[in-house]
């Protein structure tokens, strides 16, 4: 399966999980430290009051971290199971996303829909590969503002091309023939919800695309 991924300002799990085992290192030798410091002073010079105030202030400080990154993982854990559980309800859906890109299947061919500024009454739709290759364009007529475009994957020169994500671009014309600007929609059935990195993501014509980029669900398919 293709992924498609959302800008994310997380840590990945793998630098979380070595930042916490790092913090919690230090904690303990902290611990080891001021116990062994306690245990050898010099009972005619022992410390001062506020030299040992101060290093119970620094182990209340760090344990305070440690217990809060805790909390806060169990927080995000249960986040995520709720998330996936609530975005369970769109599967088997019609869905559109805020994206360009949409998946061609053997089963499913790659659909879009546009929405142009003004009426259009003709457009070039231009397909790209995941490599950014063109490698299909097709002239069409239109009415209005609106509609859909579906591409089985088969090119004007008849070749079949792989499954996989492909980009589609829409350049429209109006009656005059001046040119008009449209904007694009990736349109499929949620097949399957998984957790990302950046949250949920939703499983659409054999492509990933995050869920934050729904932007309309419909009713079931079939």
């Amino acid at each position: 399966m293709t992924n498609i991924l959302s800008t994310n300002t997380n840590l990945p799990a793998a630098a979380q999980s070595a930042a916490m085992t790092k913090t919690t290192g230090d904690f303990n030798m902290f611990l080891k430290l001021l116990t062994t410091q306690m245990q050898n002073q010099d009972p005619l010079d022992p410390m001062e009051t506020s030299e040992y105030t101060q290093q119970l202030v620094q182990y209340s400080q760090v344990e305070q971290t440690i217990q809060q990154t805790d909390t806060l993982k169990s927080i995000l854990s249960r986040l995520s199971t709720q998330d996936i559980a609530q975005a369970s309800n769109f599967i088997g859906r019609e869905a559109v996303f805020a994206s360009s890109q949409s998946g061609l299947t053997a089963a499913s061919p790659a659909t879009w829909s546009y929405q142009a500024e003004r009426p259009i009454t003709s457009l070039v739709a231009t397909v790209t590969d995941a490599t950014g290759k063109v490698v299909d364009t097709r002239t069409a007529n239109a009415d209005g503002k609106q509609g859909r475009f579906h591409w089985d994957g088969t090119t004007m020169a008849g070749t079949k091309l792989p499954e996989g994500a492909y980009t589609l671009a829409v350049a429209g014309k109006d009656e005059a023939g001046n040119n008009v600007k449209v904007n694009v929609s990736s349109v499929g059935t949620v097949r399957d919800v998984t957790a990302g990195a950046g949250g949920v993501n939703l499983g659409v014509n054999g492509i990933t695309l995050p869920a934050s980029a729904l932007v309309k669900v419909g009713e079931p398919v079939g």
